[in-house]
């Protein structure tokens, strides 16, 4: 019993001091964050899993820190003041939940602030809230861009190996993925779109690196746990950009990889099974969104190479489900070991826009 009252009197002590000296708490479900993406919300903390996913607040103040901890691997992120990231900071959170200093000495007047998930989908990030310093106040959110993007993707997709150093070896490592720099992102942020991310490193429609397709994840909250379903009416977007196909091409390839042999025992799925498999993937996001435009997308590695059959399979999956607002387009094959770099994805994001204008009635 002496312990809880000194822990309360601390607790107390803390937060009355702190008020003292201008700070400001923010709780992870106050309604002046904005986040984007598939983001889990309580009052106590919000969970970011998917790449791309974001939380962005308007405030006055000198300095300001966030509470995190992630519950797998470490989670990386960019904090971006005023929409500038040539200056954001990268960090990481990792298993201990801590106090993060994003920004200080800022001038007077109204910063921005967005908090972006760069890595992979693999670990639960934990934010649970700002801390304002300085003359702070917190303002109503930004009004949101009327035009909405969602993207379902792989590696590719995610920004595994984006940040991978000339001459280092493409390993996975967490702190080389950097969603923001992905053709997904920049193609939202073109449009001054909406943007919601989902993707996995490894993931396949038909087969993966490890258990999970995306048939199986593609409406979750949580893409590890199959009871927190995401409620699609959350977010309706006007184009919906599919870019898989790339693992499945790989493993089909692997009858002695566990995965293949969970899903298809010894025996090759046909060609046939291929094509019908994207078509139900497609079908089922069609399904979800019945206005969308939806643009099934391929590469740019490997299995948009030269002889590649699979931007075939795609177009026969396409043709087959005879949908006027279903397009497909294929990034050429880079030509170089790895994952796409920035300048590449900066490539198949010319491409899509390019494509997008072209297409697409807003």
């Amino acid at each position: 019993m002496t312990v809880f009252f000194k822990h309360t009197f601390y607790l107390f002590f803390v937060f009355t001091s702190l008020k003292s000296f201008g700070q400001l708490l923010i709780k992870p479900n106050d309604k002046k964050i904005t986040y984007m993406g598939r983001v889990e919300t309580s009052k106590d903390a919000a969970v970011f899993y998917w790449p791309g996913t974001s939380a962005t607040i308007n405030f006055t103040g000198t300095n300001i820190k966030a509470t995190m901890k992630s519950s797998k691997e470490k989670g990386y992120f960019y904090a971006i003041i005023d929409n500038d990231a040539t200056k954001a900071l990268k960090f990481e959170s990792d298993s201990i939940k801590k106090d993060i200093l994003l920004a200080e000495n800022l001038s007077k007047g109204k910063h921005s602030l967005q908090l972006y998930k760069l890595s992979n989908s693999t670990s639960a990030n934990i934010f649970y809230g700002f801390e304002i310093g300085g003359k702070a106040k917190l303002f109503k959110p930004s009004v949101l861009p009327k035009r909405k993007i969602e993207f379902y993707g792989n590696s590719i997709t995610a920004g595994h190996g984006v940040d991978v150093p000339q001459g280092m070896n493409d390993s996975g490592k967490p702190e080389l993925f950097n969603n923001y720099y992905t053709y997904a992102a920049l193609t939202a942020r073109h449009f001054n779109a909406q943007s919601s991310i989902i993707a996995r490193s490894g993931i396949g429609i038909m087969l993966s690196w490890f258990p999970e397709i995306m048939s199986e994840i593609y409406d979750r909250t949580d893409p590890f746990d199959p009871s927190k379903k995401w409620n699609f009416n959350n977010y309706t977007p006007d184009v919906v950009v599919i870019n898989l196909f790339q693992n499945d091409s790989w493993l089909i390839n692997k009858p002695e990889h566990q995965e293949f042999k969970q899903r298809f025992g010894t025996t090759k799925p046909t060609e046939d099974f291929i094509i019908k498999s994207y078509q139900n993937f497609v079908a089922s996001i069609r399904a979800k969104y019945p206005k969308a435009y939806i643009i099934c997308a391929l590469g740019n590695m490997d299995a948009t190479q030269p002889g590649s059959k699979w931007p075939g399979y795609i177009q026969q999956a396409v043709a087959g489900l005879k949908d006027e607002k279903i397009h497909t387009v294929f990034f050429p094959y880079k030509n170089r070991s790895g994952h796409p770099n920035r300048e590449e994805q900066q490539s198949m994001a010319d491409q899509l826009i390019l494509f997008i204008d072209k297409t697409v009635k807003w």
